[in-house]
This record gives C-alpha cells, sequence and structure tokens, in this order.
C-alpha cells in the first residue's frame, strides 16, 4: 500500500530567537513529512509587528539549516507580510457571504466589557455588539473597524488529534474572533488557514497551545468550503520543575546551545526523544534514522521534561564519534573555541569526559597553560621520593630516544620504564600524569603526552624532577609548577 504523501510547515514568528521548543516542532514535522516522501515547508508568520524583531527571520534560518532541517522552500520562503492583499480579499468575502462581520468597538469599550464580565464572574467574551448591525464596507473609514467571523452559538465540533484523539468543544464558549485587525494585517487564525491552504497542507502539526483554536480554525475551513487539513498538537516541553522552560533553567535557544558548544547531531538526537518514543532502548539515531522510523502516531500525549544531563550525556557521545570519524568537521566545530588544536589535542578530548566543545576547549587551553601543583602531589599514595625520582628519569630517558611520539610508543616507553627498574605502575604513570597536567585526576599521561607534544611533555617532566629535589620549605608547598 502506497503512502500518502504528507506536506508539512513550520510557521514562527520572527520575535527572537529559534526556541529549542520552536525547533523540535520543526523537527517533528520535517520528520513526519520526509518519512511520506513528502514536503516541509518553512512560512514566516510576521503580521505581528509589535513584536517583530529585526533579523530574527534570516536567523531562524540560519537554525534550521544548522540543525540540518531544510525547507523544501529554502529559496523562496513564504513572508506572511507580503500577502496582506490576499487576506484583506478572503476577509471581505466571508463579510459579503454573511460568515464574518464588520466591528467598530473601541479598544475602550471592549475592555470596559471585558472588565464587567470578569466582576460578574463570567469568562472574558466579545458580547457581539456589532454582530447584527448592517455596516457598509464602502463607508467605513480604513483603520477603523476590524472584521470578526461569525462563530456558531451552538453546536459541538470535534476536533481529530492525530496524538490525542479525539477533543470535543463546545461552540457556545467561542466568542467571534477577529480575523482582521484594524491596521489591515490578518490575525494568526485568518493567515493560517489561508495559508495552509494555499500551501496545500495537508497535516498541520504545532505545540499544544494551539489545540484550543483549533475549533475556531476548523469553522474557517468549513466557511471558505475548503478541506481542513489533518491536525497534530505536540506535548509541551518542560523545565525539571513542571514549569514552563524559561531562561531561568538556562539556555533556551538553538543558538544558545551552538555558543555553548553543542553538535547538531545530538540536539536533534536529543529533541526527538522529549516526546517521540522508538518503542525499543535505543539512544542515538542520525537524522537519516529518524526519517526512516518516525511516527507521529508513536508521540507521547504527555509533556516532555527537559533533562540537560541527557542532552550533556548525548553530546558527549556524538564528540567521541565525530572525532572518530570526521575530525575535520570537530576542527571546524571547535573553531568558535579555540582558534587551533593539533590532532594529539582532539584524541585527547575524544577520550570523552567532556559535555561540550567549550568546555573541551577550555581544558585544553588550561593545558597549554599548565597548573599549579604541590611537588607532594608527584609522589603516589604506594611509593616515595626515591622512587618517584627515579621513575621520572628513566621516563626522560626512554622518551627522548623515542624515534615515533605516538600513544603506542609512548605507552610502550613507561611500560619498559616500570619492568626495567623494578617499579610500579604508580611511581612511572601517576607523577608523569601531574608532571604534565598538574592534576591527579585528568586523562592518561599518555594522552597527555600525545595532545602536549614531544617537547613540551619532557620539558614538564624534567621540571617535576627538579621541584623534587628542591629542599622543603616545611609547609608542605616546596615547590609548584606554572
Amino acid at each position: 500500500m502506497t503512502m500518502e504523501k504528507i506536506i508539512t510547515r513550520f510557521a514562527p514568528s520572527p520575535t527572537g530567537e529559534l526556541h529549542i521548543g520552536g525547533a523540535r516542532t520543526a523537527l517533528f514535522e520535517y520528520l513526519a513529512a520526509k518519512h511520506s516522501q513528502g514536503k516541509f515547508f518553512l512560512r514566516i508568520e510576521d503580521t505581528d509587528r509589535a513584536r517583530y524583531v529585526e533579523g530574527s527571520d534570516k536567523r531562524i534560518e540560519w537554525a534550521l539549516k544548522w540543525l540540518g532541517v531544510i525547507p523544501d522552500n529554502k529559496d523562496k520562503v513564504v513572508y506572511q507580510s507580503e500577502r496582506l492583499e490576499i487576506y484583506k480579499k478572503h476577509a471581505f468575502d466571508l463579510v459579503k457571504a454573511g460568515h464574518a462581520y464588520i466591528c467598530t468597538c473601541s479598544k475602550e469599550k471592549l475592555a470596559e466589557s471585558r472588565a464587567k464580565q470578569e466582576k460578574e464572574g463570567k469568562p472574558p467574551k466579545y458580547e457581539g455588539t456589532c454582530r447584527t448591525a448592517d455596516f457598509k464596507l464602502a463607508d467605513m473609514k480604513e483603520g477603523c473597524y476590524t472584521i470578526r467571523m461569525k462563530m456558531p452559538q451552538e453546536g459541538k465540533v470535534v476536533v481529530k488529534d492525530l496524538i490525542r484523539g479525539e477533543v470535543e468543544f463546545d461552540l457556545s464558549l467561542f466568542d467571534d474572533q477577529v480575523i482582521l485587525k484594524s491596521d489591515g494585517y490578518p490575525t494568526y487564525h485568518l493567515a493560517s488557514v489561508i495559508d495552509d491552504h494555499e500551501m496545500g497542507i495537508t497535516d498541520v502539526i504545532r505545540a499544544e497551545e494551539w489545540l484550543s483554536s483549533t475549533p475556531k480554525h476548523l469553522v474557517l475551513y468549513e466557511m471558505f468550503g475548503w478541506k481542513a487539513p489533518k491536525f497534530a498538537h505536540l506535548p509541551m516541553v518542560l523545565a525539571p520543575d513542571r514549569t514552563k522552560l524559561s531562561k531561568r533553567h538556562g539556555a533556551t535557544s538553538v543558538v544558545e546551545y551552538k555558543e555553548l558548544g553543542y553538535l547538531p547531531e545530538a540536539i536533534i538526537n536529543f529533541l526527538v526523544l522529549q516526546g517521540w518514543n522508538p518503542k525499543d532502548e535505543r539512544e542515538y539515531f542520525t537524522l537519516p534514522e529518524l526519517i526512516d522510523e518516525f511516527k507521529l502516531e508513536n508521540v507521547n500525549k504527555a509533556p516532555a521534561i527537559f533533562n540537560i544531563e541527557k542532552l550533556n550525556s548525548i553530546n558527549e557521545h556524538y564528540i567521541v564519534e565525530q572525532i572518530k570519524s570526521q575530525k575535520s568537521k570537530v576542527k571546524t566545530a571547535i573553531f568558535n573555541f579555540i582558534t587551533k588544536i593539533t590532532d594529539g589535542e582532539l584524541d585527547l578530548i575524544g577520550r570523552g569526559g567532556f559535555k561540550t566543545l567549550k568546555e573541551a576547549a577550555e581544558y585544553i587551553l588550561k593545558l597549554r597553560e599548565g597548573s599549579e601543583y604541590n611537588a607532594e602531589s608527584l609522589i603516589f599514595k604506594k611509593s616515595d621520593k626515591k622512587n618517584t625520582l627515579l621513575g621520572l628519569r628513566k621516563a626522560i630517558e626512554k622518551l627522548e630516544l623515542l624515534e615515533e611520539w605516538s600513544a603506542d610508543k609512548v605507552q610502550q616507553a613507561l611500560q619498559y620504564v616500570v619492568i626495567e627498574n623494578g617499579l610500579a605502575n604508580g611511581d612511572v604513570f601517576w607523577p608523569v600524569r601531574v608532571a604534565l597536567s598538574g592534576e591527579e585526576k585528568s586523562p592518561s599521561p599518555v594522552e597527555l603526552m600525545v595532545a602536549l607534544g614531544r617537547e613540551e611533555s619532557i620539558k614538564r617532566i624534567k621540571k617535576a624532577i627538579c621541584y623534587l629535589k628542591l629542599p622543603s620549605s616545611g609547609n608542605g608547598n616546596e615547590a609548584s609548577f606554572v
């Protein structure tokens, strides 16, 4: 049986950077469309001019491209601000057909009405003052009226949601929604219905906050005589305290996560698990794998909880994997944090333990500078000063003779020092690691030496020998290395 091709759209308002929740919506729309070999479009809903942020539309496009969620209309993105005459025509058509009407109620009158309803304990709702008035469009001065749709005043409407099942709404609870504002701009409701129809959208996949507006949209489709698309409302992404994800919980936009050193592959992998269930125990998915497997029926109804530790774990996995297979790609990505990095330093990062590229770069910079340490810390707890000095001196002798400076050769040299001199690993590997990093807990001395290179490694080990030979000052800090 041939699968029906799905056509979806991501329709953000350009009011700032692409929110991580919006990125998840775009991803789910993209995957649903591509799984069916359909189309995914981008539409910029920029009719709310009061909230418009200059340039944010282009930054949203950039963020999607960085994530790999590429719209099929990337060269001809739809902007609602360029379609105002189309919305006006359709709004006036509804007035002529008796499905909408002109409203001249002022903001002050509407505010007074809302205050009265609230005082009486009633839900705020337009009272229908102009619903039966017989205003003539030709007599109306532009900017002095709005257009409202005539919502049915009784009956039920059932939204057949692809995620939530059937959701029933009482039409008597809805007021007559403004569809064209006094400034000539459409509201979301009118513009989105018209655009979805004209763009051939088959499936509207959006955040659950729009579920309560869907009955208005279904009524509009009926008024226009158009076939309505299918609807799917995604569960919210909540902070760990189950409140709305906001700045107080940390980064919220895609660009912020990039600037913190997260890889796009990790963000994609993390976001898809915020609501979608693969029905098995797998954690890691490439974008092509997700396209192959994604189904809306496997999206949960319950809210997803944003777990930064999970994102960190996934990001660490991708850092390690990409250093193994796409080292040049990681070099490019880490350039934002460190302008030059060697293969040895990348291999050190590739051992794991770094949540982000920023964290990894900061460690490399710190390693290059060197760290302070007490000379006493060079001596392993099961060793002594004599064996530590012997281990370091013999390590220098072996390392200086190496023709090839590689992890295998360095490891072999240090192991020979242990065996040939009757020493323990703690007499050699421990002090070499402290000498190189200044830390008792750090990557292995072999990894450190490959990252630092021959010259710097030998220089640091020689300094450590000098510090151990200095007389004690009696305060436990007989020497320090910077």
